[in-house]
């Protein structure tokens, strides 16, 4: 509007001009180079603005000509950019949609449109992954290492190809020079973590602990449980190097990092115990047990009273059992004591309570009832409908990994299947139903899941142990 404005004021004033040269005209004369010119003011303004004008034109038009070579250039490069954009923006659809074919088309249009090596690589190695053509993904992520922009991006590439083939020492090789190159990301310190952990090198994954724990990107639970586990697993390379004082003192540790972690207090208890310190291992395991019953405690707390028989265990193990008398363990732990002491009547007082319900019994203990039938009074077919209880009962707890639902009777650091860094825990497994093919699920309402056929992997879920196989975890101390 303003300009519209002062145009219309500038028309006005030059027509007041003409006006008024018209109004009031003069006579001009020019003499030049012996030629002489008579006129008006009023043409002569009008000549000369009129060469103004024909000026201003062939100055824009010598100025075009100057500008439009460099100006088609840089069009052409616009438009060239431009659909290179789309070819990679289609090549990212294609990535996301699990399209390989469309996805290496739109890579090499990209690239022959691009000059922008960091995006058409990194939609290379995606399409060529995609394609599972790893060897030429490898290359494209390898030729990002030499570009500082995109290195990044190269190392977390060739990282997730070391994790996907298990080569844990190249994998960890690429996470330390990730942790170079971006220390503040949360996925490069958890990763680096557990490829300490799996490695073995658990005084460097006590400090990738830490810096994780000082950028709390895990809560301090959680911290203190890790710090225990990688505790407890230098506890053991102590011992195997035969220096019991630093064992001894890593495991009093890992307790006080995690009082209520079981496989800290079981190591605290048996180095204490070894140490001679009889009186302290007491304490321990009564506090531990008292917090979280659990069939390692007990079998640590044991090797406290070597050389003892089978009744003055069970003496001890009371003892025990009184910090938390009814507990599932508790039972389980003085019943199985006396079985092994003949004491068949105490046995089944600890059972009894543990039995009586048909479908909430714990395997172990029906297994003890058929062993008990079997040595109290010779009757196998008591002890056989026992052991057929067993195996429909409650499965007995086992540490569980919750990555894959692999099962283990002893706990370790790292699941031994899937290498994962504590994900182990001490629980009761889902048992697996198998059905006669015969026997539809829709019989079942639907709600089971057919076996799978002969030959086919198992899924990832957790594969019940036998219950009649399990041995006790509470055995006589030699």
């Amino acid at each position: 509007m303003i300009r519209v404005l002062g145009f219309l004021i500038v028309a006005a004033l030059v027509a007041a001009g003409f006006v008024w040269l018209s109004d009031t005209p003069g006579r001009v004369t020019i003499v030049w180079l012996g030629y002489r010119v008579d006129t008006s003011a009023a043409v002569l303004a009008a000549l000369g603005l009129a060469i103004a004008v024909v000026a201003a034109l062939a100055y824009r038009f010598w100025r075009f000509l100057r500008r439009a070579p460099r100006e088609f250039v840089v069009a052409r490069q616009m438009r060239r950019r431009a659909r290179g954009y789309q070819a990679l923006t289609q090549g990212m659809v294609a990535v996301a949609a699990g399209d390989p074919d469309e996805a290496q088309r739109s890579a090499r249009r990209a690239d022959a449109l691009l000059n922008d090596p960091p995006l058409t690589l990194l939609l290379s190695a995606q399409a060529a992954q995609l394609n599972g053509d790893e060897q030429a993904a490898k290359r494209f992520f390898t030729q990002m290492l030499d570009r500082p922009d995109t290195a990044f991006l190269g190392v977390r590439g060739l990282l997730r190809q070391a994790l996907d083939r298990n080569d844990t020492f190249e994998a960890l090789r690429l996470a330390l020079r990730a942790r170079e190159l971006r220390p503040d990301t949360a996925w490069v310190q958890a990763t680096l973590l557990d490829l300490q952990a799996q490695s073995g090198q658990w005084e460097q994954a006590e400090e990738t602990l830490g810096r994780v724990q000082r950028m709390r990107l895990i809560d301090k639970p959680t911290a203190a449980r890790r710090r225990a586990a990688i505790l407890v697993e230098r506890v053991a390379l102590a011992e195997a190097g035969g220096n019991p004082e630093e064992a001894l003192s890593l495991a009093q540790q890992a307790h006080k990092a995690a009082p209520g972690f079981e496989p800290a207090a079981a190591a605290a208890i048996r180095r204490l115990a070894a140490a001679d310190r009889r009186r302290k291992a007491i304490r321990v395991a009564t506090e531990a047990w008292a917090q979280a019953p659990h069939p390692d405690i007990a079998e640590a707390y044991l090797a406290a009273f070597p050389g003892t028989d089978a009744v003055e265990r069970m003496r001890h193990l009371e003892r025990l059992a009184a910090a938390n008398p009814e507990h599932v363990e508790s039972r389980l732990l003085l019943a199985e004591a006396a079985q092994q002491a003949r004491l068949w009547g105490e046995a089944r007082r600890h059972l009894a309570k543990l039995v009586e319900s048909e479908t909430d019994a714990p395997a172990r203990a029906c297994r003890l009832m058929a062993e008990i039938e079997k040595a109290e009074n010779g009757d196998v077919a008591a002890a056989e409908r026992w052991r057929a209880r067993a195996d429909l009962a409650t499965p007995d707890a086992v540490w569980v990994c919750e990555k894959c639902g692999t099962q283990a009777l002893r706990w370790s650091a790292c699941c031994g299947h899937c290498g994962a860094f504590d994900s182990l825990s001490h629980r009761s497994p889902k048992r697996m139903l198998v059905l006669p093919p015969a026997l539809s699920a829709a019989m079942l309402g639907g709600n089971v899941e057919p076996a799978p056929a002969a030959g086919s992997p198992p899924p990832a879920a957790e594969l019940a142990i036998p219950a009649a196989g399990a041995p006790p975890l509470v055995t006589p101390a030699r």
